[in-house]
């Protein structure tokens, strides 16, 4: 099994930026791909961005040019990175591992609530 676990402050004012980590443990053999999908209350988790092995890159339309997702293989680590936070950016934050595309997640983080608020 692979367990996740996320970390990050999750409060700034419009215009800010934060950072997100995940932290992966377990059988991370089995990780082809890591992202973050986010969910608001009465709606679906939505993809944000994920990042594969070999370093390749996507992002919703909504955060491009605003959010960067980076890994670190070593630390089994990903980032994100978020500029430009919007209040449309409010919402609980999951990290992600995925097995295989089309997208086999095998694993979720604990959530982080991201508020962007004045």
């Amino acid at each position: 099994q692979v367990q996740l676990v996320e970390s990050g402050v999750g409060l700034v004012q419009p215009g800010g930026s934060l950072s997100l980590s995940c932290a992966a443990s377990g059988d991370i053999f089995r990780i082809y791909a890591m992202g973050w999908d986010r969910q608001t209350p009465g709606n679906q988790r939505e993809l944000v961005a994920h990042i594969t092995s070999d370093d390749s890159t996507n992002y919703a339309d909504s955060v491009k040019g605003r959010f960067t997702i980076s890994r670190h293989n070593a630390k089994n680590t990903v980032y994100l990175r978020m500029n430009s936070l919007k209040p449309e950016d409010t919402a609980v934050y999951y990290c992600n591992a995925i097995r295989n595309y089309p997208r086999d997640i095998i694993a979720w983080g604990q959530g982080t609530q991201v508020t962007v608020s004045s």
